[in-house]
This record gives C-alpha cells, structure tokens and sequence, in this order.
C-alpha cells in the first residue's frame, strides 16, 4: 500500500518538470509527512493543458451516501482498477498524478515496524497514477483522490509487497490522455517502478504519527 509521503520539492521545480500551466496560482508549502484525509498535490489534463490543484486524500465515489468511509479508500489496487465499482468508471474518466518525492513504508520485525523512506536515486520528485471523483451532498462538494498500488519491485520487497504505481514521463502522458479509454491500455501502465532507478533507507519511527511534519524525517538512521 502507500500510507505516507512527502513533497518539498521547490514550486519552480515541479512547474518545468511537470509542465504545469497554473504553479503560480497555487499556495505551496513543503510537506514532509503526508498523510490519509490530507490535502495532495494533484496534476489533471484539459485540452492538453495541466493544471494543478490540492484534493483531499481518500476517495469517496460520487455515488457515496456518506463521505465517511473515505479513509478506506486511499489506495487502489492496479489488478482491479477496473472491476470495482469505485474505481473502473474512473479509470476511463478520471485520471490524475499526485506529486512526491517521496514516500514510507513499514517492515514488520516481530512485534515492531520499521519506517523506511524510499526515493529516486537523483531525488526527483515523481508522480503516483491517481484517480479522483468529485462527491456532492446538497451545497457540499469535496474532491478526493486514490493511489493506485502495485506489486512490489526487487527495491520495496523486502519492506512491503506492495508499493504504489509510479509513472514515467512518458507513461504520465499516457495516463493523462483523455483520448485513451481502453481499460487494457491504461492498467499495461500500471507496473512496478525500475528498482535500479531507486533507493531506500531506514528512518526514525516519528514518522509514525502524522502530527510529525519535519525535515528531520528524512534523516536516516
């Protein structure tokens, strides 16, 4: 799965790198430890243009009677995506990447779990597939969002099977492409990220609570 992660990336940064057409517009403050139900940093595609903005993570389906459950739907599985009803209208629809450069996952040791961090090697920042929905109830909207998880790479196994759907650049256009419908197409890019692109390390466990939102975070042990 993918509970947690960061972005602190310079503003400037992820304007050139993601081609983003409104960063000035947007308040941005560096985040360290991201959690479920928080504000993410979001990139759709209209027109050929992105456009960025902050959805709150946790998806809660449009058809929802209640947006209480959202919790429990922070992550999509790639090999279901579009067999669930939450998720495969959205994978023809409603596709997003939500930015990181960053993100934790734990190792079970016996009775205890240990953080790790896990980044690209020239510490890029990067983009998660997401999907999103949009949830009304009377004058109430909120839009959400969901990270679409994978198997893990040779990199994430031995903390986690599972790690979340990093896209290339070139699969980010892809998946961006409102033009591409065929649910076959969409989940062949739904893969395990290159582990020789990436790297991890161990932190210390105050990035178990979600209160803890400092660089010292990223400090390995």
């Amino acid at each position: 799965m993918c509970g947690r992660f960061s972005l602190f990336t310079p503003s400037e940064q992820l304007q050139d790198i993601f081609q983003i057409s409104n960063m000035d517009e947007l308040p941005y403050t560096p985040r360290y430890n991201i959690a479920p139900s928080q504000a993410v940093f979001t990139i759709i595609q209209k027109k050929q243009i992105r456009r960025a903005g902050y959805l709150r993570w946790g998806l809660i389906p449009s058809w929802a009677k209640s947006e209480k459950n959202s919790y429990n739907l922070i992550n999509a599985r790639a090999e279901t995506v579009d067999e669930k009803p939450s998720f495969k209208h959205l994978l023809l629809k409603r596709r997003c990447l939500i930015i990181a450069d960053g993100f934790y996952e734990w190792q079970k040791r016996n009775d205890t779990k240990q953080p790790y961090r896990i980044t690209m090697k020239d510490n890029r920042p990067f983009a998660f597939a997401g999907l999103w929905d949009r949830w009304k109830s009377g004058n109430e909207v909120i839009t959400t969002c969901t990270i679409i998880t994978t198997e893990a790479n040779e990199i994430v196994q031995p903390i986690h099977t599972r790690m979340p759907v990093i896209l290339t650049e070139e699969q980010q256009a892809d998946w961006l492409d409102p033009s591409i419908q065929h649910p076959a197409d969409l989940k062949a890019l739904l893969k395990p990220y290159p582990p020789e692109k990436m790297e991890t390390y161990e932190v210390s466990t105050l990035v178990n609570s979600a209160k803890n939102d400092t660089p010292d975070l990223l400090d390995s042990l």
